[in-house]
């Protein structure tokens, strides 16, 4: 069963099939009407996926998954609030989830709108700057770094976020510290399709 998979194994498996993604070879597993039955009454995935909302980058597609492997949970600019540690946490304590995936990727609209903010002093309105607040301190970083280019910030900001998902939630450190889960910071080449890692906690 999926759930029962080692972290390390868990990452070979999304690694593989993101690789078949990128040569363009995608399996598409798990499809099919057999497999939508077998998770009728529960399911096991293997990894859970908290990623960017872009339309560019549909999880399961990218790392050729099917039904019931990832459970996913998505915001603009990969942003933590206490929805997502609640739905992380879930995938940990109560489906056994192995791997937390932190995704972002390359030209991500959330972190531009951030740097122009920091640039110019200039907030978005309503509910984007509470988006654009929450991400400023992965830009300051990154600006302090000497790295100017919005992908360095993307970089910066998906170690941040998985560094906070673990100080944040102590069902999610405990499950590092037992060996039990991992998480892997990834960002994704919009026009290469590969996910490189950027970062990493626990044994992967």
């Amino acid at each position: 069963m999926a759930t029962y998979l080692t972290p390390a194994l868990a990452w070979r498996r999304m690694r593989e099939g993101n690789e078949r993604f990128v040569a363009g070879e995608s399996s598409h597993p798990n499809q099919d009407a057999s497999r939508r039955s077998s998770l009728v009454e529960n399911q096991h995935p293997f990894a859970v996926i908290f990623g960017c909302s872009d339309s560019r980058l549909a999880a399961e597609i990218i790392f050729d998954l099917g039904l019931g492997d990832a459970f996913v949970v998505r915001t603009a600019g990969q942003v933590i609030d206490d929805a997502v540690l609640g739905s992380l946490e879930y995938s940990i304590s109560v489906l056994g989830v192995p791997l937390i995936v932190v995704l972002g990727h390359d030209s991500c609209g959330a972190v531009s709108a951030t740097k122009s903010a920091v640039d110019t002093g200039n907030m978005p309105v309503g509910f984007m700057r509470d988006l654009v607040e929450r991400i400023t301190p992965s830009v300051l970083t990154s600006m302090r770094n000497g790295e100017h280019e919005i992908n360095d910030m993307v970089v910066e900001h998906v170690k941040q976020t998985s560094k906070r998902l673990v100080d944040s939630s102590r069902v999610i450190s405990a499950a590092i510290e037992d060996g039990r889960a991992a998480v892997i910071g990834l960002s994704y080449s919009l026009a290469e399709g590969r996910a490189n890692v950027v970062s990493g906690i626990g044994e992967v």
